[in-house]
């Protein structure tokens, strides 16, 4: 998937260089140029409302002691969003407008976190994780139990003097 990445920045520009020139031989050059500005007008001021929303949701749950994990990816979301709403064309401006709709952001979300593996790494130990399992255990930890500390921890006490 990665290896794709540079191709979309080929095509996708095409693609919207195609469908402004076909709008604009449709309705004019002008109103085409006004529209596409129209939609990244309207799309930031949803986009700011959208953000706050999503800020003061996070703000709650954080205050009622839960980690705010949607909010944070909804967040990102958001800001992809803003992108999309910002570059020139109507196709990025309809992916941006989906991602400003909460159920449709929400659904984007929750299929993208169900496709997605997350690989992690910490001391030399890997793990993998898939939606809906759990992590693999690491190289070192086949038997179940937590790995090895390694290094020593020194104990006492610490006082500045300055």
């Amino acid at each position: 998937m990665i290896r794709n990445w540079p191709i979309l920045f080929i095509i996708i520009p095409l693609v919207e260089l195609y469908v402004i020139i076909a709008v604009g031989e449709e309705i004019g050059a002008f109103w085409t140029v006004i529209l596409v500005l129209l939609t990244a007008v309207i799309g930031v001021s949803l986009l700011r409302i959208q953000g706050m929303s999503t800020l003061l949701r996070a703000q709650r749950n954080m205050a009622q002691g839960a980690i705010p994990a949607m909010e944070m990816i909804e967040g990102i979301a958001l800001a992809v969003a803003g992108v999309l709403l910002i570059t020139p064309g109507f196709i990025t401006d309809s992916i941006g407008f989906l991602l400003l709709i909460p159920a449709s952001r929400q659904a984007i979300i929750r299929y993208i976190v169900a496709r997605s593996t997350i690989r992690t790494s910490f001391h030399g130990q890997s793990t993998q994780w898939q939606s809906g399992h759990q992590p693999s255990p690491g190289p070192d930890s086949a038997d179940g139990k937590p790995p090895k500390k390694v290094g020593r921890t020194i104990e006492g006490e610490y006082r500045r003097e300055d």
